[in-house]
């Protein structure tokens, strides 16, 4: 794969690189290559994640399975007493005022039939690896056993445990995404940023 050169590279750490098998374009945010791989004409394209970029232009990149853009990713923080329950889920969403997580999402505060508790915190799987920094950065720890990931989450959904409270957390923009027609109009440059 032959990559465009990149004025200022270190910009395009977070971003994507779709390969469309007759070209490969370097720039994408993530909503838009869920909306490319949405079409049939692109549904079967590669995707790679900018993880690094360094001045001299070298990325560090890894694939990203067109699955990943369908599924939701989470964390799930338990505890057996309702108060503590309810403090994880005020530090939670009261980080996310703080420091605006990378990406829009869910707070849910929950209660299994076993009188469990979980605080889920809901999120587009493609930004695993940013939630996960983020929630380092804000040193968040609840007070029982935590489990995360895509299958977690499809557990929860599945359990489907009674929402006893919830929020919204809106995540900082990557930049303006294009949708419809202005993004499909600039899938010929090589360079999208």
């Amino acid at each position: 794969m032959k990559l465009p050169e990149l004025e200022k590279p270190q910009r395009y750490a977070g971003l994507y690189i779709f390969d469309f098998g007759d070209q490969v374009a370097v720039g994408f945010t993530a909503e838009e290559v869920a909306e490319l791989l949405e079409s049939e004409r692109y549904c079967d394209s590669k995707v790679y994640k900018i993880h690094r970029a360094y001045p001299d232009g070298r990325l560090e990149i890894k694939g990203v399975p067109a699955r990943t853009f369908q599924l939701e990713s989470g964390m799930l923080f338990y505890s057996t007493a309702v108060e503590q329950a309810r403090d994880d889920f005020k530090r939670l969403v009261g980080a996310a005022i703080t420091t605006e997580p990378p990406c829009r999402a869910k707070v849910q505060l929950a209660r299994y039939a076993d009188d469990r508790f979980a605080v889920a915190l809901i999120y587009p799987a493609e930004y695993e690896d940013e939630v996960s920094a983020w929630l380092l950065a804000r040193e968040y720890r609840a007070a029982g056993a935590a489990e995360g990931g895509v299958g977690a989450i499809e557990r929860y959904y599945r359990d489907a445990p009674e929402i006893v409270e919830r929020h919204q957390l809106f995540g900082v923009s990557e930049g303006i995404s294009r949708t419809g027609d202005e993004l499909l109009t600039s899938l010929k440059r090589a360079v999208q940023r």
